[in-house]
């Protein structure tokens, strides 16, 4: 199935979530700094943390940035989609 970029930098910061890589609490890096490292533009980044908020995985506060909830919500199950 054809995904957005968008869907795919979420999925990747997903995981980077789910495995510690970016533990709770943690700061994800700035939508300028994701953009250069995935080689998109900035409004990509911001629809990919959109998403990831949407789902309980971050939260994002006005001029301090992203970071990861403390208490991540279960893995959900997107195969049906």
């Amino acid at each position: 199935m054809a995904e957005y970029e968008w869907q795919r930098i979420a999925r990747t910061i997903e995981e980077e979530i789910r495995s510690g890589r970016i533990p709770p609490g943690g700061a994800l890096p700035g939508i300028v700094r994701l953009a250069e490292a995935h080689g998109v533009a900035d409004r990509t980044i911001r629809r990919a943390l959109l998403d990831l908020r949407e789902r309980g995985l971050i939260e994002t506060l006005p001029h301090k940035g992203s970071y990861v909830v403390d208490a991540l919500p279960p893995v959900s199950d997107t195969s049906a989609d």
